[in-house]
Order: structure tokens, then C-alpha cells, then sequence
């Protein structure tokens, strides 16, 4: 009989105390949601705070100053070119002076109505 009672005894108390083991590591779980949770309302509000600051500084309107600046434009800086690019520059002057008189005598010698009625030719052969 004795045995019967403490085996009624002991399979109840450990039920209990089965019970209280899954409580507190649930418990446990939920405290550490609950931090996590809190952790991450805290950034929020932060990122919320910083948004509204921003918003507050587009919005303000920027005030013009009262009596304007006058601003001195800086001088132009004294260019000089290289000596190669020099030649290079005066070829290509003496080449558009020998074009341009080129292109006037071909507009007298061609009548007008030639003119508007030729195609331009192309400068790449077809």
C-alpha cells in the first residue's frame, strides 16, 4: 500500500514539476522577444524622430539675405598652349581659309536652283 501511495504521490509531482521546466524556458523565450521587440521600437521611434527633423528642415523656408553680395567674377587664367597643339591649331586655321573661298566660288558658279535641287553629297563614299 505504501508503494501505491508514494507512486500516486511521485507521478503527480513530477507532472508539476515538468510543467514548471516548459514554463520557464517559454517564459524565458518571452522575455527575450520582449527585449528584442523593445530594441527594435527604440530604433523605430529613433528613425521616425530623424525623419521628422528632416522633413522640418526641407520644409523651412531658407530666408534670402537683405542686402545681396556683389560677387567679383575671378579672373580668366591666363591660357597657353602647348607647342604641338599650336601646330595643330594653325593647320587647321590654314585649312579652313582655303575652304571657305572654295565654297563661295562653288555657290556662284552653281545657279540657285541647282543648289536646292542636288543632294548634298556625303562626306563617306556610299
Amino acid at each position: 500500500m505504501k508503494k501505491i501511495l508514494a507512486l500516486s504521490l511521485l507521478i503527480p509531482f513530477a507532472l508539476v514539476c515538468s510543467c514548471q521546466k516548459q514554463d520557464s524556458t517559454a517564459e524565458q523565450q518571452l522575455a527575450q522577444r520582449k527585449t528584442e521587440l523593445d530594441a527594435r521600437e527604440k530604433a523605430l521611434d529613433e528613425r521616425e524622430k530623424a525623419m521628422a527633423e528632416r522633413e522640418k528642415l526641407v520644409a523651412k523656408p531658407r530666408v534670402a539675405p537683405v542686402a545681396p553680395v556683389p560677387r567679383i567674377a575671378p579672373a580668366e587664367p591666363q591660357r597657353t598652349v602647348p607647342p604641338d597643339l599650336q601646330g595643330l591649331m594653325g593647320k587647321m586655321e590654314e585649312l579652313q581659309r582655303r575652304r571657305v573661298p572654295a565654297v563661295r566660288r562653288n555657290q556662284t558658279t552653281v545657279p540657285a536652283t541647282e543648289q536646292a535641287a542636288s543632294p548634298i553629297p556625303s562626306p563617306t563614299p556610299e
